[in-house]
């Protein structure tokens, strides 16, 4: 049977009823059902066949087959053995789907070795070969999956995903905003983030109760280079944010008292211009990266190296 009429809702319908399953919510499983938003999402991918496809949640494969036809190989994962059983019949043809039987995430800060062992041995094919996510992301793992993407080593070129509509606002939220926090100033500082389309539950089958979104983020390498540590940062905002409404220096002593002070954090602050009663939630994304590689030069100085910002005593 074609790819395109996998995806309609007839078609999924009847194959559960046959099959005697049902949609399962606890992993998220709503099924994108519009032929039209299914091609916007490949289109937007923008595969050859030099690319290697990531796609999470395989669920019967539909998405799959499009994905195959286009890329140089597809690495599907699907965590339900239902599910999993369906897209196996479904890609049974296609000699560049690489299906695994899995959860995407090992925790939820680390992608599944299998996973990443799977994507790297198609990477190494070839040395032109680069790494894509184009899915219909769980709901559930949507967040996990796209910032321990961005965390890796791995060289990614793009993600197209759908995902909550919520989701897609707190990933491309502007400081101020109700929105804005850890996730949107990990994304940013290394990523450019574009909603590309927003999606009604009707596209979906079983329907979701919230609007869901299409967005597509790309690498920006000359952001990511202003990032002394990335794993340093990635800690430094999540601890941050936590307290994203409380006043920086306080938020800040009880992260580092015992490392620095007072008087070298109110030093780090005053070096770069900052008021010690501003907000996290207020300070733009190339502040929170100047900010977080001054701390960690002062954290990996010797309490008393010359470079030390700690005022010196007269003699």
């Amino acid at each position: 049977m074609p790819d395109e009429l996998r995806q309609t809702r007839s078609y999924l319908m009847q194959l559960f009823e046959s099959r005697g399953i049902h949609p399962r919510h606890d992993l998220g499983q709503n099924f994108l059902i519009d032929l039209n938003i299914l091609e916007f999402l490949v289109r937007a991918a923008e595969l050859t066949t030099e690319d290697v496809v990531l796609e999470v949640g395989a669920g019967t494969g539909g998405l799959t087959g499009f994905l195959a036809r286009q890329a140089g190989h597809v690495v599907s994962v699907e965590v339900d053995p239902t599910m999993y059983g369906l897209a196996s019949e479904a890609t049974a043809a296609c000699r560049n789907v690489t299906l695994l039987r899995c959860d995407a995430l090992r925790n939820k800060n680390h992608l599944a070795d299998e996973v990443l062992s799977a994507v790297r041995g198609h990477l190494a094919v070839s040395p032109q070969r680069r790494l894509k996510l184009a899915a219909n992301l769980p709901y559930g793992v949507a967040t996990p999956v796209v910032s321990n993407l961005v965390a890796t080593d791995l060289p990614w070129a793009r993600m197209v995903v759908t995902i909550q509509w919520e989701l897609a606002q707190r990933m491309s939220a502007s400081p101020g905003s109700s929105h804005y926090g850890a996730l949107a100033v990990w994304l940013q500082s290394q990523c450019r983030v574009k909603i590309l389309k927003r999606l009604p539950p009707q596209v979906f089958w079983p329907r979701p109760e919230v609007d869901s979104a299409i967005v597509r983020i790309d690498p920006d390498p000359q952001r990511a280079a202003q990032i002394d540590d990335r794993e340093f940062f990635h800690e430094f905002i999540r601890r941050l944010f936590q307290q994203r409404r409380k006043a920086l220096r306080t938020v800040l002593r009880g992260m580092y008292r015992k490392e620095l002070g007072q008087p070298r954090l109110d030093a780090a602050l005053s070096n770069l211009s900052l008021d010690p009663a501003a907000r996290a939630e207020d300070l733009d994304i190339p502040t929170l990266v100047r900010l977080a590689n001054r701390l960690r030069r002062e954290l990996v100085q010797e309490p008393h190296s010359p470079d030390s910002a700690a005022p010196e005593k007269a003699l």
